[in-house]
């Protein structure tokens, strides 16, 4: 099977597991971080297909979007199988997808993401910062039900992947503190680290200004 069909079925699989997502994780990120994906892969040497397919499949199995993440990405693992993906493709592409998340970082293992992991790794946390970082990092707190800001309640520090992943003890904005603009000095190739640069500058405009309306200094 050609590199296209394979991406067109890959596609339509994760709109089928997407679709219908209410946390800001839906097919219209998937879009926007493939095509980011495709902006970095013009100046860096990576595998196209490895890294498309993984920026197509990344939120497939994420634990904060589904209920049994094993079960999802053995089913990943056999989907890919019946598009022709090589063993050592499977390997590469589960391995980018488990291992590049924010939360994953904040565990003490040692690992590399190749090239291509670094690069949809890149373009995921883009779309989390800026104006769209912004829209989702509300859209996801309101659907979970978090608190917009309580300023007697400081962002948390040095957290565990379990400690970051309640949200009871997380507000909106502090997830700016504790993730969002902390992604720019993580990021990995020059490309991203370009357009993360006027990114941060309009969540830090967007936190003065928060912070001066609610204060009503504004």
């Amino acid at each position: 099977m050609d590199e296209f069909n394979k991406l067109s079925q890959i596609k339509t699989y994760t709109k089928s597991k997407l679709g219908t997502d209410k946390t800001g994780h839906s097919y219209d990120h998937i879009k926007r971080v493939v095509t980011m994906a495709e902006k970095i892969l013009e100046s860096e040497p990576a595998d196209k297909l490895i890294t498309l397919t993984a920026a197509y499949l990344h939120d497939t199995i994420d634990d904060k979007l589904v209920s049994d993440p094993k079960s999802a990405l053995a089913e990943l693992q056999e989907f890919l199988a019946s598009l022709e993906f090589t063993s050592a493709q499977i390997e590469e592409i589960s391995f980018i997808i488990t291992h590049m998340s924010f939360a994953h970082s904040l565990q003490d293992d040692n690992f590399q993401l190749p090239l291509s992991g670094q690069i949809v790794q890149d373009a995921d946390w883009l779309d989390a910062i800026g104006a769209i970082g912004i829209t989702r990092a509300i859209y996801y707190g309101g659907h979970h039900v978090e608190k917009i800001y309580n300023p007697a309640l400081a962002p948390r520090t040095n957290m565990t992947r379990e400690e970051y992943r309640n949200l009871d003890d997380e507000t909106i904005i502090n997830h700016f503190y504790e993730k969002l603009l902390k992604l720019k000095d993580m990021l990995n190739t020059p490309t991203a680290n370009k357009i993360a640069e006027h990114r941060q500058q309009v969540m830090l405009d967007f936190l003065t200004e928060f912070k001066n309306e609610w204060n009503s200094l504004a």
